[in-house]
């Protein structure tokens, strides 16, 4: 079965009506990803393609029983597009912007932790379960079901790796990116653990970067608890230090962080690493 995303989940879209959040809520309909409703202030009572608007994530909960919300304003409103979520008791938040300021962001990370709700990036492209629904920004015509979890902090490396199991025949069972910011809600460790624990999941694939330790823990973790296979993808390896590639989090300083010691970590783990990203289905197989 897929992780976090399944037949129960109600989505509701914070930003419906804006230029993003249209635009790709028509995409994910499309797919069948089961949309009950979106907010945008001072709309409330228009529709969106069939869908009822509200002024409010706590009366678009309460209307339509929503316990998801993907996050597709603009960033200097996203901080309290998530507080509103929260406080709403969604259950998923999946959070889309970019250029979150990092200080905002740390306020946010406790304030949803503390919520007991589940907050996917910010600068994200979502999750995608296959044959089951798209929240985010994911290309639902590369995926199909499958056994193997992907889960990434980039979403292009995420839609070329998938696209590559596709065409291997590899199926999915859920695409999760985590976002490449240096404050996110879910890590590559969390991720892992619901893999872990999915008896549909029987592979995994893990796309990395340059910056942080999130794949060092990720590393430990696999070593420690993992029984299933991993093979992963560790882009930036060419990046000069001190210069920041993509996204917030994706920069190496005082030599931690770089893409060698990353790898050197995943393999002493036992995880098979590729040199590219297309090599993903071969090492899974």
């Amino acid at each position: 079965m897929a992780i976090l995303l399944n037949e129960n989940s109600k989505v509701i879209i914070q930003g419906i009506t804006g230029r993003e959040g249209s635009f790709h809520t028509r995409k994910m309909i499309e797919y069948g990803t089961n949309i009950v409703g979106g907010v945008t202030p001072g709309k409330g009572g228009e529709w969106f393609d069939g869908k009822p608007v509200f002024d409010t994530v706590e009366k678009a909960v309460e209307v339509t029983g929503a316990n998801v919300s993907w996050i597709a304003v603009p960033a200097p409103f996203a901080p309290d597009a998530i507080y509103e979520a929260a406080n709403a008791g969604i259950e998923l938040i999946i959070c889309l912007p970019e250029y979150i300021p990092v200080h905002d962001m740390m306020k946010v990370y406790h304030h949803v932790k503390k919520s007991g709700s589940r907050l996917i990036g910010p600068n994200c492209p979502g999750i995608l379960a296959p044959g089951i629904g798209s929240v985010g920004i994911m290309p639902g015509y590369i995926t199909t079901p499958g056994n193997v979890g992907v889960v990434s902090k980039s979403g292009t490396l995420t839609y070329e790796v998938v696209y590559a199991l596709t065409q291997a025949g590899m199926g999915q069972t859920t695409c999760v990116g985590i976002g490449g910011d240096p404050i996110i809600g879910t890590t590559f460790v969390d991720v892992l653990q619901m893999f872990e624990d999915d008896p549909q999941t029987e592979k995994i694939a893990l796309l990395g970067e340059i910056g942080g330790r999130a794949e060092i823990d990720a590393a430990e973790f696999i070593k420690a608890n993992m029984t299933k296979p991993v093979a992963a993808f560790i882009a930036g390896a060419s990046a000069p230090e001190g210069t920041r590639m993509g996204h917030a989090g994706a920069i190496v300083e005082g030599g931690e962080g770089t893409a060698a010691e990353k790898i050197e970590a995943l393999r002493a783990a036992g995880v098979r690493v590729a040199e590219n990203p297309e090599q993903i289905p071969e090492l899974l197989k």
